[in-house]
């Protein structure tokens, strides 16, 4: 083993030089002994690396709930959480300084004495039962060894077996321990140590064995982790020899009596006591989600998403993920568990794990972009499926949040939000009158089914209930496509186009890209929600009305806190105006109607979901939606202090219709979440716009 190498080597070619000093030092005057012995190998702390002045340990990340405590997983390269010395209990303190160099407390890096005696005993004994590194030679060779900031062959080279290379360990730990106290060494060793298992650090080793807290350890299982450290990965008594690890236990008992800290009773019983070792295992990343909250996996997910975007955490991808699982970061996310679980059993009722079609459904928090729940009918797992079944029943595909292979759903009528805020930006009031037939033909150009004679020209759902003068309170409310497709010639296709980039719509498809780059003029279909979409899109630009224009960039978190305990400005919302409050009044009131509320001007007149309002029992507002053929089916609802974004679609084929009666199941399925998500909170009512937006608007400057 490289340590009983190392320890071998040290004693055998330098001893002959030291021997001499070390059987002098019972005469001479320790300083004399050092100063004679060692001067060649003292060094200035100065010039000590970085990494030893500031040991760049590898510490895990926790991603907690929005409670604080809840832990929904851990990021890490090594299970390591450093911890103060405070918190080891004094026993752990004793049992590694017993075990590893019980003269810790008396020389100054090197021991002289515990050279001479490794040699003596070794030689004796014919094999290597005592090694000569300090404690502090270890945190030097440890630190050293696992440098991220250093090259595979610098690394090699730090621990190599030479005597060189033992010596400038030598002097590092002379420096060292020029400048650091005795307990501060201690306290980082315990906190690079590896105990085997994968677990780096005493604070990982206790829970992994015995899942408590350092500062609860028992001598029995702080003689057990002390002996660990020699030779983790063959003793480990989980994947090791049990029976090495209990043998070695019991020598450690045995120093801590021989050097009077333990009386020799309490050792002699916490050696007869059995092995009982409580391992636990800390999750890594978001497929090591607990099973029984599996559905935080699509969370947590795109929590790494978001990482990987944030320039604070470096300047890469790659960099922002090492950062993540290396950097020790206490994270509360926004995630709240009641929500979640509440979202995650309406999507349930509506299709079971094991359909084709599939509910991703968001839960956002209007002024802060703070995402509280994200379900949909799937598990987190990389496990197989079936043959033919891409994403179903296990996927890791962020089908809520869109990305990677996922670029969304067709969002149907909820996009013609984006047309009645392009209207009412333009000056165009509430009020504004037309007459919608049943066809109108267009000036935008299309082929297809949709096309007469190169024409876009678009036709009600339900004539009956859909033509004759509406204005945008009717309109909106009974979703009447023809006076939408009349609304989006008036203002502008490209303006509506860009109303929804303004909200935080990102066109993943990339033929929606080409067109809304480069024929965003001609693109008036656009208006009848044909581009790809997610719930969380969709939520965040309906939460973006329901805050009165200001629109937040979809957050996963509440706080982050860096290893040192100091707060990261990343985790603050990144929120801006990009409406005019008025305007954005003015598009809730008209987005009362189609969930059977009223608006501030009793204009609204027909539904899409008439019994919205009346089982959430406080003021609402939001829109359905239908693709062609009813091949997916959208509901988004909101109040001021919440929005809830549903799609159906089968995700492994869009040409495969939901049908237009699961739309009903996803208005009841909303309003339960809303209902449940708002139970504690206060009734608030939307604030009405002006009378001049909702009647006789001017031409307002774009934002």
């Amino acid at each position: 083993m490289i340590r009983a190498q190392l320890d071998k080597l040290l004693t055998v070619v330098i001893a002959g030089v030291l021997a001499g000093l070390v059987l002098a030092a019972a005469a001479l005057p320790a300083a004399l002994v050092f100063g004679i012995g060692f001067s060649a190998l003292s060094t200035p702390y100065s010039e000590l690396p970085n990494t030893l002045r500031t040991p760049p340990t590898a510490q895990r990340s926790n991603l907690y709930a929005n409670d604080g405590t809840t832990l929904i997983t851990s990021f890490y390269q090594e299970d390591r959480v450093d911890v103060p010395l405070h918190e080891v209990a004094p026993v752990m303190r004793q049992a590694i300084v017993a075990a590893e160099d019980v003269r810790f407390y008396q020389h100054s890096g090197v021991d002289l004495r515990g050279v001479v005696r490794a040699f003596t005993v070794n030689k004796r004994d014919g094999r290597t039962r005592q090694g000569a590194s300090t404690l502090t030679m270890q945190y030097v060779r440890n630190v050293l060894s696992n440098d991220p900031r250093l090259t595979e062959t610098q690394r090699d080279a730090a621990t190599e077996l030479t005597t060189v290379r033992k010596l400038q360990e030598m002097r590092y730990a002379l420096a060292l321990e020029r400048e650091l106290d005795k307990d501060e060494i201690l306290t980082r060793y315990l906190n690079i140590a590896y105990f085997g298992a994968g677990a780096y650090g005493i604070a990982a080793a206790s829970k992994r064995y015995f899942s408590r807290s350092p500062a609860e350890l028992t001598l029995a299982q702080a003689a057990l982790l002390a002996g660990l450290v020699r030779s983790p990965d063959s003793d480990d008594p989980i994947n090791g020899d049990a029976d090495s690890a209990v043998a070695r236990r019991s020598y450690v008992l045995e120093r801590l009596v021989e050097s009077g800290q333990v009386p020799a009773d309490r050792a002699a019983a916490a050696s007869a006591e059995p092995l009982q070792l409580r391992p636990s295992e800390t999750p890594n990343d978001c497929t090591g989600v607990p099973d029984a909250h599996n559905d935080w996996g699509f969370f947590c997910d795109w929590f790494t998403r978001w990482w990987s975007s944030q320039s604070a955490f470096g300047a890469t991808a790659d960099e922002r993920q090492r950062a993540l699982r290396r950097g020790g970061f206490s994270i509360v996310s926004s995630l709240d568990p009641g929500v979640q679980r509440a979202t995650t059993e309406q999507v349930l009722k509506i299709y079971s794990t094991t359909r084709a079609e599939a509910v991703p459904t968001a839960v956002v928090q209007p002024g802060t972009g703070r995402v509280l729940a994200m379900s949909v009918n799937r598990a987190y797992s990389v496990a197989d499926n079936p043959v033919g079944q891409k994403n179903r029943p296990n996927t890791v595909n962020q089908l809520i949040a869109g990305g990677g292979a996922i670029e969304g759903y067709q969002g149907g009528s909820t996009f013609k939000l984006f047309t009645l805020l392009a209207a009412l930006e333009s000056g165009l009031p509430l009020s504004t009158d037309f007459v919608a037939p049943t066809q109108l033909l267009t000036r935008f150009p299309v082929t297809g089914e949709a096309s007469c004679d190169g024409r876009w020209c678009p036709a009600n759902a339900s004539p009956s209930s859909m033509d004759g003068p509406r204005t945008m309170w009717s309109a909106f409310g009974r979703s009447v496509n023809t006076y939408f497709a009349w609304l989006t010639e008036k203002v502008g296709a490209d303006r509506v186009v860009e109303m929804a980039e303004r909200l935080g719509i990102v066109l993943r498809a990339e033929s929606d890209a080409k067109l809304a780059r480069y024929g965003a003029k001609d693109w008036g279909p656009f208006t009848l929600g044909v581009a790809a979409t997610t719930p969380l899109d969709l939520a965040s630009a309906y939460a973006t009305v329901a805050a009165e224009g200001t629109w937040c960039a979809p957050l996963p978190v509440v706080s982050i806190t860096d290893s040192g305990g100091r707060p990261v400005d990343a985790a603050k919302p990144d929120c801006r105006q990009v409406l005019d409050a008025d305007v954005a009044r003015a598009a809730t009131d008209a987005a009362r109607c189609p969930v059977g509320d009223q608006s501030m001007y009793g204009r609204c007149d027909g539904a899409t979901a008439p019994g919205l309002r009346a089982k959430l029992g406080r003021p609402v507002a939001g829109k359905t939606g239908s693709s062609e053929r009813y091949e997916t089916e959208t509901v988004v609802a909101f109040t001021p202090q919440l929005a809830v974004a549903s799609m159906a679609a089968n995700p492994d084929d869009p040409r495969d219709a939901v049908g237009q009666a699961v739309q009903a199941e996803m208005v009841n399925a909303v309003g339960e979440v809303l209902a449940f998500a708002l139970r504690d909170q206060p009734v608030r009512d939307f604030v009405p716009p002006s009378e001049r937006t909702a009647f006789q608007a001017q031409p307002q400057a774009g934002n």
